[in-house]
Formats: C-alpha cells, structure tokens, sequence
C-alpha cells in the first residue's frame, strides 16, 4: 500500500516553509506522511492536532531530526506513547502532548533545557519522570485530568526557579510536599478537585505567589476550606502564616517580638538609604500603573463566544507617554515589534502583538470570529478587502516573492499565512463603527495604524494558546518600551535605521510629518503610563483586566513601577 501524502505537506516542502499544521483526521488513514521528515532543517513549528493515532511516530526515529523545532504540537491524536526522540529537539520551547491517551512521559524530556511550556492535560498520566526536574526554563507546566497521585518531590525540591503557572486539577494528588516552597516564581497553582486534606505551611513562602485554586477538596480545617471555596487566596497565605489549624505554623510571643524588632531595623536602614535610592531611581525605567478606577477608559472590550475555538484569549491596556516623534524612534519601535514577534511570541505561534495610535480607536470594541468570506478590512498600506481574498493575494505574493528572490523564506505578512490553516471564521477586534481594526494573527488596520504623532497606544495581545502567554507577552513587550522610550529620550539622536531594519518593518509605512518637530524637548520624560483595560463576555461579566496586581510584577532593578 502507497504511503499517504498530505497536501500540507506537500505545499509546506515545495515552498519551504519553516511551519506546518495539520488538524482533523486524515482520508488516507492515521499513518503518517514520511514525507514530513523532509522538512528537518528548516522546520520550527509543527502542529498535527486530532489526527487520530499518528501511526508511523511512534519509534521511526524521525522526529529526532527535527532539530530546529521550537515549539510541537501533538494534541487529541490518541498517543499512547511519546518517542523517546523527542529529547534531541534540543531548541524546543513548547510541547503540547494534551488530550491523548499517555500513561507516562518519556525520561529524555529531560535533556529539553530550552522547554518553556509544557502541556500534557487530559492524559491518563500516573507519574512525572523525576528528569523533568532538568528543565530550569520551564515557566508553565499543565497536569489537569491525569490520574497522579502526587507531586513528585524531586520535581519541587528541584526548585524551578522560573515556573510561574502548575496546574493539575482534577488528578488524585493526596498530599502538597514542603517543598512547594522551592518553587520561588510560582504565581498561580490549580489543584482543584483532587483529595487534599490539609496545605503545607510552606506554601506560604512561594513569594510570588497570587493566585491558589484549592475547590474541590476536602480539607479538616473547615475554616481554611471556607477561604478556599472564596477563592481568598491571600487570606488563605494569611492563615498559613499565622498558623492556621492543621500544617500551619504559629507565631510565639517571643517570635512576633523579634519580628517587630526586624521591622523597625528595616525601616531604619530603609531611611537612610533614602538618598542613595533617590540617586539610583534617577537611571531606572519608571512605569506608573493607573487602575480603571482611576482614570476611567470608554474603551472596553467584549468578547463574544465565536471566538472560543478560533482564538479565545485577549488582554490589552492602554499606553501613554511613548515618544515616537524623534528621529527613527518610530521605526525603532516598529523593528522591536517585529522581533518580539520572532522570539517570545514564536513567530506569532504563540501569541500575536497590535498597536494601534488610540485617538484614531472608536470604542466600545468587539473581539469576534467571523466568516473569511464576509469579513472585511482596510489592511495597513492597502484598500478594503475581504479577508478571504487578502489571504490569498498575499499567497499569490509570497509565490513571486519566493520567485524574484530565488530563495524559499518570505518575508513579512507572508510567513504567518499558515497561521490561519483549516480555519473557516477569522478572528477580529471591530470598532464601535463595525470596522475590523485588527485581524490576528496577519495585521491591523489602516485606520488606526500609529504614527509619528501618537501620544496614546491601544495594545492588544492575543492567543490560541493560553491567557498567560497574553499576559507575558504584554509585560515584554510593556517593558521594551520602556527601554525605547528612555533611549528615546536620553540620546536625541538622528540615526537612520539599517536596511535589515527597515526591511523588517516594512509591514508599516512611516511617512514623516514635516510638522513634527524631530528633536526632543527639554520637558520630555522617559516615564510610561500604562492604563487598564477590561475585557468582558457578552453579559458584562468580567474577563480580565490588564495590568491586574499580579501583572508587570518584573523582577528588574532597573524598573521601577509606581501603582
């Protein structure tokens, strides 16, 4: 019988594409295409979501060449089994190996120094290979619906200093170990609905810790069980702290003596310092944080549920105080974009950025999916086109591009066309005036592109992967500009930008203004104000808010944010 060949792949090898994705099950059957493994050298970005069985993976030996992949999507295709291969990938950041049928996961996950995120929900897992305690980068591990028993301790005690997000609801973990503590970068933990009894006092250390999902559990301490069905995640801290019932640690008199005597020495130290820390902050990044409360913003944004299978996660705020105007300060800014978009947003795999110059933004707005053949937009440098035909123009484009230059990669909107494969409702954030202004993960609008004389940005960040990743992506993002800006400010430079650099960001035409004076006055400042920005369902209902306290929480000396 013929080896089946899939039209995925087939296009993905004659125009050398550096991703591929494959969703649904195949015509042909669950083996795979050999012809996939053609693809080694270049290929970054693999995703073959419920392409049911995956004959031919398992043990070929293949997949081990794939050493330039960084991120691989392997979800709802029936796995039982992972290829121990897959610790060869050394470059690899994300693994998603959700909704299969994986009773183990293979040792040489290991050797995945670069592993980020790890997603291996609603298997059928009994325990974690003590080697993924060698994961140092890993930030987001999800463990929900598996059958573990508990949190390996050698997992812990490995003390991942860069794990922020471990969920793993829904298991039948008996018992926290102390050493949760080690987990110093940990903000949010889900271990609902398992059968914990009682928290280690220990948990309380995590200091970062902001957000516990603890219902679902049985506890003896029915106080402590009443904070957790609240959702009081700082009075459940509190209660450790003070020595709750059960595993908490209480404070003798001699011990909240000696404590007060640490607080006053503290305070002593910390004034007189004052004047050392004055002359410090004058060189540090400043970020001032303005709640919704205080400065009320008619730009909300509402999430309609048509998005839930297309591109369900949106956070977005708004930014004031960013020169633009000097010099090359705008492309600066653009070029920055662009490269976030290569490195922490994985080529928009990930997570997808738009700015948008805020004056020019008609709220409230609407974050929706619709159909490509109705859904219209003004791309930036071009006219109104449904967003069906603009894809397929800038196909027709990448074709002559790949053509002129003798050479397979693409460049700029082209290389994300992939992106929307297999996808029949497009995702849009549309004005007050129904006009789509962003279409991720391909472009924004001309109506509301940013120019030399924005002083307010509308920041939006979307994702099909999770709502952290949003989140991160915002706070790099928030935080390069903050570097920008104070460059920016301090240099007053005219320094024209390289040809690499404006090739990359050519997805906007800059027009000077003759208007706009390029120099920057004496009154400038480097600091950034950052505004929140709710997200709602259709009934009002609160999503999310960005930056939330949990947010912009960037362990930097040199920024210095002012809530």
């Amino acid at each position: 019988m013929a080896a089946p060949e899939w039209p995925e792949v087939g296009l993905a090898l004659a125009e050398g594409r550096r991703e591929l994705v494959v969703r649904g099950p195949r015509p042909e059957g669950d083996e795979l295409d050999p012809r996939l493994y053609g693809l080694a050298p270049l290929l970054q970005h693999l995703e073959l979501s419920g392409v049911a069985g995956l004959r031919g993976l398992e043990g070929s030996g293949g997949l081990g060449r794939m050493r330039a992949l960084r991120s691989l999507v392997l979800s709802g295709d029936g796995l039982r089994t992972l290829p121990p291969e897959l610790g060869q990938l050394s470059e690899l950041r994300l693994l998603d190996v959700s909704d299969n049928r994986l009773s183990a996961l293979p040792a040489s996950l290991g050797r995945l120094t670069q592993l980020s995120s790890l997603k291996a929900s609603g298997n059928q897992l009994e325990a974690l290979p003590s080697e993924l305690a060698n994961c140092s980068r890993l930030a987001l591990l999800h463990l929900s619906d598996n059958l573990l028993p508990e949190l390996p301790a050698a997992l812990l005690a490995s003390g991942l200093m860069l794990l922020s997000t471990l969920s793993a609801a829904r298991n039948r973990i008996e018992r926290l170990g102390d050493g949760i503590s080690e987990l110093r970068g940990l903000r949010t933990l889900d271990l609902s609905d398992n059968f914990l009894s009682e928290i280690p006092c220990e948990l309380a250390d995590c200091p970062k810790l902001k957000e516990i999902n603890l219902k679902g559990n049985k506890f003896k301490d029915k106080r402590l069980e009443k904070m957790v069905n609240g959702c009081q995640t700082k009075s459940i801290l509190d209660y450790l702290k003070a020595g709750g019932r059960g595993k908490g640690r209480g404070k003798t008199e001699g011990s909240e003596k000696n404590e007060s005597k640490e607080k006053a020495r503290k305070k002593a130290m910390k004034r007189d310092d004052a004047d050392e820390s004055d002359e410090e902050d004058l060189n540090k990044l400043v970020l001032r944080v303005l709640r919704f409360s205080e400065s009320p913003c008619t730009v909300q944004v509402k999430v309609t549920p048509n998005v839930k299978d297309v591109r369900p996660y949106i956070v977005c705020c708004i930014i004031e105080g960013m020169q633009l105007r000097p010099g090359n300060a705008l492309k600066r800014f653009l070029v920055a974009q662009t490269k976030l978009h290569d490195d922490i947003c994985l080529k928009r795999t990930l997570a997808t950025i738009a700015t948008h110059d805020l004056q020019l933004v008609k709220g409230p707005l609407l974050y929706d999916a619709r159909p490509s053949q109705s859904l219209k937009i003004t791309p930036l440098g071009r006219k109104e086109v449904k967003a069906l035909d603009l894809v397929r123009q800038l196909q027709m484009e990448a074709d002559e591009q790949r053509k002129q230059k003798k050479r397979q990669n693409v460049s700029g909107l082209h290389k994300y066309l992939q992106l929307l494969n297999g996808k029949e409702n497009f995702p849009c954030l549309v004005d007050a005036e129904d006009c789509v202004i962003s279409f991720p993960p391909i472009t924004n609008s001309e109506k509301t592109k940013i120019k030399k004389t924005t002083s307010q940005l509308f920041v939006e960040v979307t994702s099909s992967a999770n709502l952290q990743a949003c989140k991160e992506v915002m706070d790099s993002l928030i935080m390069r500009m903050a570097e920008l800006n104070k460059f920016t400010v301090e240099n007053q430079e005219q320094e024209i930008v390289s040809g690499d650099e404006a090739e990359e960001a050519s997805e906007v035409t800059v027009v000077p203004d003759p208007a706009v004076d390029q120099t920057v006055t004496q009154a400038a400042t480097s600091e950034l104000i950052v505004k929140q920005v709710r997200v709602v369902d259709v009934d009002g209902n609160l999503k999310v808010v960005y930056p939330a306290k949990t947010d912009l929480n960037l362990n930097v000396d040199c920024v210095t944010i002012i809530r």
